[in-house]
């Protein structure tokens, strides 16, 4: 099974790019999907979150209010490293167990869509690991543009954040999404051909396939080998 990484930053284009995938049949987790799960009224993450924050960062129906919650982590580096500690164990076993629902289901490649994939340290179970990079001065205006927030507060989410730059470093396929869209889904294709190549042995053996074909060829074994002892 191929597991790969996708991620970016904040207006950076990831979510289009992961859109391109399930467009193509290819099926993503994606954990700002899960995020949301786990901050529903009663959910896992839901108690301590509000324990946390305070009832304050409520609706009036009791759910979270997810942009006011936002806002406050946005501004305050150390609460949003506490909302990330709260939260992360859920969501990553919400991930694992996506990840399980589609292997029994058969799918050979699948993509993880992760805004924290290297800051969740998820970037170690993924391979090939894309990043979809844009250059600051356009990620800032797509923020304002898309959030109609002033600049201050657009380069205050983006520097909450690890940059872009930093990303690209650590990545095996870049996305370069500074142009049009049709730009991107021309780049997309390329890509593509790259995740849908055929799988390795190990990713193979890693498949529900070849979890079969491995327990088939032991049972054989087995038997074979019972059959053997039995004419002694």
């Amino acid at each position: 099974m191929r597991i790969v990484g996708l991620t970016g930053g904040i207006s950076s284009g990831k979510s289009t790019a992961s859109n391109l995938f399930k467009s193509h049949d290819i099926p993503v987790v994606d954990a700002d999907i899960v995020a949301r799960d786990v901050l529903k009224k009663d959910a896992g993450g839901y108690k301590g979150v509000v324990a946390a924050f305070g009832d304050d960062i409520l609706q009036a129906n009791g759910e979270v209010d997810r942009p006011k919650l936002g806002r406050i982590v946005f501004s305050d580096p150390g609460k949003r490293q506490l909302l990330n500690r709260l939260l992360a164990p859920y969501i990553s076993s919400g991930i694992w167990w996506e990840i399980l629902r589609l292997w029994l289901k058969g799918y050979k490649v699948i993509v993880l869509d992760i805004p924290l994939l290297f800051e969740a340290k998820m970037d170690k179970w993924t391979k090939p690991i894309i990043v979809v990079w844009v250059d600051t001065e356009t990620q800032l205006q797509r923020l304002m543009a898309r959030d109609r927030i002033n600049e201050e507060d657009a380069r205050n989410r983006i520097n909450a954040l690890m940059s872009l730059d930093l990303k690209r470093s650590q990545a095996n396929i870049v996305i370069d999404n500074s142009g049009s869209l049709e730009d991107l889904e021309e780049r997309f294709q390329k890509v593509l051909v790259q995740v849908t190549r055929p799988l390795t042995w190990t990713e193979f053996w890693l498949s529900r396939q070849g979890a079969f074909s491995a327990l088939v060829s032991t049972v054989i074994g087995v038997a074979a080998g019972k059959n053997v002892l039995s004419k002694l």
